[in-house]
C-alpha cells in the first residue's frame, strides 16, 4: 500500500475524517471515511472550546471508522482566519514568506506576532519597480489554530499538515481541465465559505460567519419553537414547499427572511469579485457542498438572485472509491467534501 493521510474536517456538529491512500503511480483512492457528532459547544464557529471533548469523538472516530493511519491534516476557515490579494516583489516563496511580517502589518485587524502567516502564489507580473508575485495572503490568529491542534494531539493523532479549508474546497470541487472561473460556496453550520477559482486556482476567499444553524436558531426564535423542533421544521419544508397552512407559512416566510440575508451576501460578494477582476474574468457557474446547502429550494433561490447556473458538487469525482467507502461516503457525501480535500492535499 502507498502513502496514507487522514484529512480532518472539525465542525460545529461534527467530525469528519476521510482516508486516501496513494499508490505509487500517483493514482489517490478513498479507502475509508467515516462521521461522529458533537455535542453543542464542543466547537464554536470552528474553534474548538472544548480540547477534551473533541479529543473523546476523535478516539471513537477512530475506532469505529477503522482508520489505518494516524497522519492527519487539519482544515481552518473561520471568522478569524482571513485570505486577501496581496502583491509582493518577486523572490523564492520561502523569502516571500519570512517577510509576510514586513508586508501585511497594516492589512491585519490583529498583531502580527499573534498570527500565522502564509502566501500563496497565484501569477507573476511587472509593476513600477519590476517583478512582482500576485497571490493571496493567508492569516489565521494563533489560537484559533492550535486548539484544534491540541484536540487532535490528546486523541493521540499526528498533526501533519494544517491547510486553508477554501485551497481544500477548490481541490476537490474544480477541474483544472475547466478553464472557466467557478465560485464554489460551502455552506455549513456556523461558517459560509466562497472560493473563486479559475482552471482550478484559486483567485479569491470569503468566509461569512453564518450557516445552517443560524438558520435554525431564527426559526427557533421565531415560531417560539426549541431548536430540534426548528430544525425539524427546516428539514421537512426548506425554501420550496407549498404550504398546507398557517403554520407551514410562517415558517417558510421566517426560513425565507434569514437565508434571503445569506444569499444576499453572496451575492454581494460574487459581486464584489466580479467588480475587482478584469471584464472578461466571469464567473460561470456556482458549485455548492456542505449540510447548508441541502436545504430544499437553496440551490435554485441562489441561482435566481445571482442569475448563475448552481449545481450540487461532486467531491467523489475526483477520486477513486475503495469498497470499504463506498457506504458511509455515499450516505454523506455532500458534507465530504471538506475532508476528502483536506487529504488530496497532502495525498499529493
Amino acid at each position: 500500500m502507498g502513502k496514507t493521510i487522514v484529512g480532518l474536517d472539525i465542525s460545529a456538529n461534527a467530525i469528519r475524517a476521510a482516508e486516501l491512500t496513494t499508490n505509487v503511480k500517483g493514482k489517490q483512492t478513498l479507502v475509508r471515511y467515516h462521521s461522529v457528532p458533537l455535542p453543542e459547544g464542543a466547537v464554536l464557529r470552528g474553534e474548538v472550546m472544548e480540547p477534551s471533548t473533541v479529543a473523546t469523538a476523535l478516539r471513537q472516530l477512530w475506532s469505529s471508522g477503522g482508520f489505518a493511519s494516524r497522519d492527519v491534516v487539519l482544515g481552518i476557515g473561520n471568522s478569524r482566519v482571513l485570505a486577501r490579494d496581496l502583491t509582493v516583489p518577486k523572490a523564492p516563496l520561502a523569502r516571500i514568506r519570512e517577510s509576510l511580517p514586513f508586508h501585511v502589518q497594516e492589512l491585519l485587524p490583529f498583531p502580527t506576532e499573534n498570527a500565522l502567516l502564509d502566501f500563496y502564489p497565484i501569477s507573476e507580473g511587472t509593476d513600477a519597480n519590476g517583478p512582482v508575485v500576485h497571490g493571496l495572503l493567508v492569516a489565521a490568529l494563533k489560537d484559533a489554530v492550535l486548539g484544534n491542534v491540541r484536540a487532535a494531539q490528546l486523541a493521540g493523532l499526528n498533526p501533519v499538515d494544517v491547510d486553508l479549508v477554501p485551497f481544500a474546497l477548490t481541490r476537490v470541487l474544480s477541474s483544472a481541465d475547466d478553464l472557466g472561473t467557478a465560485a464554489m460556496i460551502d455552506v455549513g453550520a456556523n461558517t459560509t465559505i466562497v472560493v473563486v477559482s479559475s482552471a482550478g486556482v484559486p483567485q479569491f476567499v470569503r468566509i461569512i460567519p453564518t450557516g445552517g444553524d443560524d438558520l435554525t436558531a431564527a426559526l427557533s426564535t421565531k415560531l417560539n419553537v426549541t431548536l430540534d423542533t426548528a430544525d425539524g421544521i427546516k428539514r421537512a419544508l426548506g425554501l420550496s414547499a407549498t404550504p398546507k397552512n398557517a403554520d407551514e407559512q410562517a415558517a417558510i416566510v421566517a426560513m425565507y427572511e434569514h437565508a434571503g440575508e445569506l444569499i444576499s451576501s453572496l451575492r454581494n460578494t460574487l459581486t464584489y469579485y466580479a467588480g475587482s477582476r478584469a471584464a472578461d474574468d466571469v464567473i460561470g457557474r456556482v458549485i455548492l457542498s456542505g449540510g447548508g446547502a441541502q436545504l430544499s429550494g437553496f440551490g435554485n433561490a441562489l441561482s435566481e438572485y445571482t442569475r448563475l447556473p448552481v449545481s450540487i458538487g461532486d467531491p467523489l469525482a475526483s477520486v477513486a472509491v475503495g469498497r470499504f467507502a463506498e457506504k458511509s461516503v455515499t450516505d454523506g457525501f455532500r458534507s465530504s467534501s471538506v475532508a476528502i480535500g483536506l487529504a488530496l492535499g497532502s495525498a499529493a
